[in-house]
């Protein structure tokens, strides 16, 4: 046989190939073999019928945590991310450089899923939720979390940061500037979480492009829509300088009135990621399908929302080039969903209800040319 597995009868939606059309995929020695409108069913040892599906790259969720069994907050990725059309995560700085050895050795290594991180600009990482890790600038060591990104380049994305009260006490922007401090010295972008107590336009004003700010729709205070509903300029302005606007839906970190006012003025989040953890697996997040089809709900297309989560995804962690897209030749890491009709109940982070008639349902994933 030609090819080891044949997708047949799906609409593929890749958005850097510019496809949104009924396509045939094969897969060959774990990468994508070809990609055409009809390819012969005795062309491959297995076919699988999708018709009426969508085969896509496999779901790139840039915001996570799955350190498990060492954090308050980790999942086992391996648990969730195979029924989810997930095939790569990125860890949203659980490890420090100090418990980086211990991640990459017993979590990303084992994985089915491939895993990635952000390193954490402090020592003490992401640990136990309520601890501000940032309350002494002491625990901060940019030249450590700069080296531990440049030896572990082929896992590591950037550098992780929040920027909460709670998180920095009153030490304001410092631990971004540290944060900013050790990506420029490892050539990487910062990921910078927001919450209250430290104004915006103080955080908007450091970030540099290709710098990612997640929960970018929260609803907790100092959010990008002000009181009057309107987005706020300064955030604009990064947009316009090249910071990416992340969802990273949380526990807590996303309010769907903040959304649909933002979005209603044409702020759309750039990439839409879970932060998928303990505290939000059984609910209000699930899962990146889950969240794809909030933000459907709040007026992306099926194709927009695949984008934000597959290419766009891999370029905000700089892994374009491997990930996010289906070209010939690259890794065989594919999703294939169905979007189903009705009415469905979803929550945003605070507990307000909307009603959805589409829900996005992964029915296959494959990881390196495996189902």
């Amino acid at each position: 046989m030609k090819y080891d597995i044949l997708l047949k009868g799906g609409t593929v939606i890749d958005a850097a190939q510019g496809l949104n059309a009924r396509r045939d995929v094969a897969i060959a020695g774990g990468t994508i073999a070809a990609i055409e409108p009809d390819i012969p069913q005795d062309s491959a040892a297995h076919t699988v019928f999708v018709t009426d599906k969508y085969v896509t790259p496999g779901l790139v969720d840039i915001h996570t945590h799955v350190y498990h069994s060492v954090t308050t907050w980790g999942i086992r990725a391996d648990a969730v991310c195979p029924n989810a059309g997930t095939t790569t995560v990125v860890d949203a700085g659980s490890p420090s450089w100090v418990t980086f050895p211990g991640f990459r050795e017993f979590i990303a290594k084992p994985a089915q899923t491939e895993i990635l991180a952000y390193i954490h600009i402090s020592g003490i990482g992401l640990v136990y939720g309520p601890v501000g890790e940032m309350h002494e600038l002491a625990y901060a060591h940019p030249a450590r979390v700069a080296e531990t990104l440049q030896k572990h380049r082929d896992i590591t994305v950037g550098v992780k940061v929040r920027q909460g009260k709670m998180q920095v006490g009153d030490n304001g922007v410092e631990p971004l500037k540290l944060a900013i401090q050790a990506a420029e010295a490892a050539d990487t972008p910062v990921m910078c979480h927001i919450g209250s107590g430290v104004p915006l336009p103080d955080i908007l004003g450091l970030l540099r492009p290709g710098d990612v700010l997640t929960h970018c729709f929260q609803g907790n205070g100092d959010n990008i829509v002000d009181e009057k509903g309107r987005v706020i300029p300064d955030a604009w302005k990064a947009r316009e300088d090249g910071v990416i606007f992340d969802v990273g839906h949380g526990a807590g970190s996303f309010r769907y009135e903040i959304a649909q006012r933002a979005m209603e003025q044409g702020f759309i989040s750039d990439v839409i990621s879970t932060d998928l953890h303990t505290g939000n697996i059984n609910g209000p997040v699930y899962d990146l399908p889950t969240t794809l089809s909030k933000m459907m709900h709040l007026g992306l297309s099926l194709a927009d929302a695949i984008e934000k989560a597959t290419f766009s995804a891999a370029k905000a962690i700089r892994r374009e080039e491997q990930l996010g897209h289906l070209k010939i030749g690259t890794v065989a890491d594919v999703a294939v969903f169905e979007l189903l009709e009705g009415e469905f109940a979803f929550f945003d982070s605070h507990g307000t209800k909307f009603i959805g008639d589409k829900k996005l349902n992964a029915v296959l994933t494959i990881r390196e040319g495996k189902r």
